[in-house]
């Protein structure tokens, strides 16, 4: 299951159903569960921990020190899940303080070339296509789609089955369940894709379409809009939208909101 000419540090926990390909290098305090495949010239340096029925396709480099300069050799680390996929040449960076962590949930694809940087928080179910880079502690919830090419702005967060459009530049939040694009970008639609393949009945779409409304066709601006959401904030996705753009707009190291089509 070990080819031999993979270097494994002896401080490195590996469960024994682990395969590891040629020429792959791993360090210490580095702990990997049970099924994980690692692909030839994959390079994981801890302290790292990477859970079960992951696949880590050659070339990968997963839990090197951070691309920061704030970085003074601090303990951070890299947490990722079960049952990812993550493709060729794939960098994944510790965080930046001491105890922090950048994390990768469950179910997630990264496609190759992706950079996800210092304490980025990544949820699950997330597809991320080719040459995407994360800056440092972008937030990306569970679900969404990023397209190839694109770069997201550190700090920025993006909601949950949010769709951004391959080679848009997302430099503030994006809001749950739409769809982005554009340089700059811009929210051009409700993402009724997303909403049909997670099996939202059609009283939910509909609640969502008049929620996009408001929010981008009535003509308010942004408080007066989620005003006008409150009497709708029964409905769970309706209160989620709320609560993310509220904080988008009000809590500290926040970039704000994506505006909406012209």
């Amino acid at each position: 299951m070990i080819h031999p000419t993979a270097i494994i540090d002896k401080k490195a926990e590996l469960d024994p159903s682990v395969e590891i390909a040629p020429n792959v290098v791993i360090g210490a305090d580095v702990k990997i569960g049970a099924n994980t495949i690692i692909g030839a010239n994959v390079v994981i340096n801890g302290p790292i921990e990477i859970g079960c029925d992951n696949q880590i396709f050659p070339g990968a480099a997963l839990g090197l020190p951070p691309q920061d300069l704030k970085y003074k050799g601090g303990k951070s680390s890299v947490k990722i899940g079960h049952r990812n996929t993550i493709r060729e040449y794939v960098t994944v960076n510790r965080a930046t303080g001491e105890e922090e962590e950048t994390v990768i949930g469950n179910d997630n694809l990264l496609m190759a070339y992706v950079h996800v940087a210092h304490n980025c928080l990544l949820g699950n179910g997330i597809v991320i296509a080719n040459s995407v880079a994360l800056a440092g502690h972008v937030e990306i919830e569970s679900k969404a789609v990023i397209g190839g090419m694109l770069g997201i702005h550190q700090f920025v967060k993006v909601g949950k089955m949010a769709m951004l459009g391959g080679m848009s530049r997302i430099d503030r939040d994006v809001p749950p369940y739409m769809l982005v694009e554009g340089n700059p970008s811009h929210v051009r639609s409700l993402n009724l894709v997303a909403l049909k393949r997670n099996n939202f009945d059609t009283e939910e779409i509909a609640l969502l379409k008049k929620a996009y409304k408001i929010l981008y066709k009535s003509g308010l601006t942004i408080n007066q809009a989620l005003e006008s959401l409150e009497p709708l904030c029964d409905n769970e996705h309706i209160n989620h939208l709320i609560k993310f753009m509220k904080s988008s707009v009000n809590e500290k190291n926040r970039r704000g909101l994506i505006n909406g089509n012209k």
